[in-house]
């Protein structure tokens, strides 16, 4: 695993469980097996579809989420980006490493419109 960077919704320090609804993004970057680099962005204000193409910018290769819509998945599928979903509440450096060493428990999750509306998304 060499030169990777992976981003990761967050409230509150932690995995946000719904990607869209996120106060930050941490951005990670991985070099041999080894994080090297922890930064925060501040996300725009959310417009289905907009933060994948915001997220882009920052050379993310992988994402690592709760809870994601159908188009979010499509978007980061187009640009060759992996998406992990299901990723449980943890901060960033615990899900990295996890990541890094193979032991990342996800539980394949995404949010369809119907789940969202219930106010079931990322749970």
């Amino acid at each position: 695993m060499v030169n990777r960077i992976i981003g990761i919704p967050l409230e509150n320090g932690i995995l946000c469980p719904h990607f869209g609804h996120c106060q930050e993004f941490a951005i990670v970057k991985i070099n041999n097996k080894t994080i090297t680099d922890i930064t925060t962005e501040i996300p725009p204000e959310h417009v289905p579809g907009l933060y994948p193409k915001w997220i882009i910018q920052f050379g993310v290769t992988d994402v690592i989420a709760g809870g994601m819509g159908e188009k979010a998945i499509d978007l980061f599928n187009q640009q060759n980006i992996n998406v992990f979903l299901g990723a449980p509440l943890k901060t960033p450096q615990e899900l990295v490493n996890d990541f890094i060493n193979n032991k990342l428990k996800l539980n394949a999750n995404y949010c369809d419109k119907e789940s969202h509306r219930h106010g079931n998304c990322g749970q």
